[in-house]
């Protein structure tokens, strides 16, 4: 590693002891000094200036909540995505169906990941509509949200289900006909993945390289560190080839999932911890909002756009939620113990509710209120401010999702719910002010990788139309950088390593076009847009990131082709 003295417009370092700086020294990838030129001079005296070119330096972005291998592998060639954002409409997805049909090999299938009711404007499709279009060929279409999956007949024969159709597996289900057949549709975890698995091992290409595409993708947005939050033991060995890389962008916590009976074994592996560590676990209390299987107590409303997207109005409450109290207290008595966090999956107030009363539960009766214990609620679309003021009573952190408010917030507020909770969705003010600590996520590829479109989604609470909704829940553009950066990486447990510019810390930096401070607050993303990162006093050169996996054997990898996909 070079020791270096790094300059830019401005230092912002998210440390409250010395929020602004005009550089920054850096040996053996680790931050030695933090001030003016002349402190940074003296503290590496031989070592030459390096203008960043940039209008601001900024510790790395940290996405809290995400899932870079599963995303990439169920995005990017040979998957393809219909997200709204890269097919808005349902002609666009109609289109990306043609092409996969006109490209698909003899007796391999097709993948296609991001289809979203709402936002594309069309019933979820069911094995009937899909034959339609795609006759015999084997073809999988994936919720955006993660927690639905869509398939012709053809895959319910490969499958061997026409014949012998599968129970519900637990945690999940499949839609049926009237004869007990499937229906072509599946949602939750366990069956998403039961249909997805199989199809995605017949896909063929470079699992490996996929997973390194969104790995880039994420670290073209700023992002120097992440979370895995459905992790798995056959992901182990694609996270130690990626992270043993030359420029590889991003230091990686796992969460393990709590269906996998070995998730509490410590995690042993030969990458340093400072790239590669285990941070806790993964649980899912209800579903989500866009297919209507959230914990709710209040309403969807009976309208176009709700019917549309086939929300039953009857699942959403206590059918919505994946446990029972029972349950839940049984997994935190056995893994609270191993001293690994907590992470809960939860949208719905009423799941939010039986996820905090069973965290004090075992936070009291395994000796852990009051501790270091870093237990995590992740999104909290329906949260109040009394639940985050009991979370922050409990020393539990959330993990909020501004991209739920900025793609939907015009549906959510009035469409799908009453104004009075659709246009509170996502209450980042009501977090800020409990006290708990809240960062910000993307939870990739339910929507792109982007810290600054989050940042100005909350501080304008403008949606993605411009329209203004639930302005009293805007924050400060301090607030915003803090939930990306330090807030985060406390959520990771990383907050010793990264997450501000610190003297001992790892030089982890984002390059930004300009201040956000003197930029317009309704354009920050465009206007501050990111230049390029630095990992370790090192400035990621993605191409030859990218470059490496040529060189990389990936028949190594093939498997995780069988273990794609994601649940948010």
């Amino acid at each position: 590693m070079t020791d270096l003295i790094l300059t830019a417009g401005t230092v912002i370092t998210m440390d409250p002891a010395r929020p602004r700086a005009a550089a920054v020294a850096v040996s053996d990838g680790r931050i030695v000094a933090v001030g003016s030129l002349a402190e940074c001079q003296a503290a590496l005296p031989a070592v030459a200036v390096t203008d960043s070119g940039a209008g601001a330096l900024l510790p790395g972005f940290i996405e809290s909540h995400g899932h870079p291998m599963l995303s990439g592998i169920a995005t990017m060639a040979p998957a393809r995505s219909i997200a709204p954002w890269d097919a808005p409409t349902w002609a666009d997805v109609l289109a990306e169906f043609q092409k996969g049909i006109a490209e698909v090999a003899p007796g391999s299938a097709l993948f296609f990941n991001g289809f979203d009711a709402l936002l594309h404007e069309v019933a979820a499709p069911t094995a009937a509509t899909l034959d339609a279009i795609f006759g015999d060929v084997l073809a999988v279409v994936a919720d955006n949200s993660g927690h639905g999956v869509y398939f012709t007949t053809a895959v319910i024969k490969h499958l061997g289900w026409d014949v012998n159709p599968p129970a519900n597996p637990v945690g999940g289900s499949y839609g049926r006909l009237a004869d007990g057949s499937l229906d072509g549709t599946a949602q939750e975890l366990s069956a998403v993945m039961s249909v997805a698995m199989p199809i995605m091992a017949m896909l063929g290409g470079n699992p490996l390289h996929s997973a390194m595409e969104f790995f880039a993708v994420m670290s073209r947005a700023g992002i120097t560190s992440a979370s895995e939050m459905t992790y798995q033991d056959s992901l182990k060995q694609g996270y130690e080839a990626i992270a043993g890389m030359s420029n590889t962008p991003l230091r990686i916590s796992l969460y393990h999932v709590t269906t996998a009976e070995n998730c509490g074994d410590p995690f042993v592996s030969s990458v340093s911890d400072e790239l590669l560590t285990k941070g806790g676990l993964k649980l899912w209390a209800d579903g989500s909002p866009w297919i209507g299987n959230v914990a709710i107590t209040f309403p969807y409303l009976d309208t176009e756009v709700t019917r549309r997207a086939g929300i039953d109005r009857a699942v959403a409450g206590t059918p919505a939620l994946n446990y029972s109290r029972e349950q839940l207290d049984a997994i935190l008595d056995r893994y609270a113990p191993t001293g690994l966090q907590m992470s809960f999956h939860v949208n719905g107030d009423m799941g939010l509710d039986i996820v905090l009363d069973a965290y004090e539960r075992a936070l009291s009766r395994h000796g852990l209120l009051g501790t270091d214990h870093r237990w995590r609620l992740e999104h909290v679309g329906a949260g109040r401010a009394d639940q985050f003021e009991r979370a922050a009573r409990l020393g539990v952190g959330i993990s909020m999702g501004p991209f739920q408010f900025y793609y939907w917030g015009d549906l959510l507020d009035g469409e799908m719910f009453a104004t009075e909770f659709g246009s509170q969705w996502q209450a980042f003010r009501d977090g800020f002010n409990s006290g708990a600590v809240v960062a910000f996520h993307n939870d990739g590829a339910v929507s792109p990788p982007t810290p600054l479109l989050n940042i100005q989604a909350a501080i304008t609470r403008r949606t993605r139309s411009g329209a203004l909704r639930g302005a009293n829940q805007a924050i400060s553009l301090h607030e915003g950088l803090a939930a990306e950066t330090i807030n985060a990486a406390r959520l990771l447990h990383r907050d010793s390593l990264v997450g501000s510019i610190e003297v001992g810390k790892l030089a982890d930096f984002v390059e930004l076009a300009a201040d956000p401070f003197e930029v317009n607050p309704r354009t920050l993303a465009a206007d501050a847009a990111v230049l390029g990162t630095w990992l370790g006093g090192s400035r990621i050169d993605l191409d030859v990131f990218m470059g490496v996996s040529k060189t990389v054997d990936h028949s190594e990898h093939e498997h995780l082709r069988a273990h794609a996909g994601h649940a948010c």
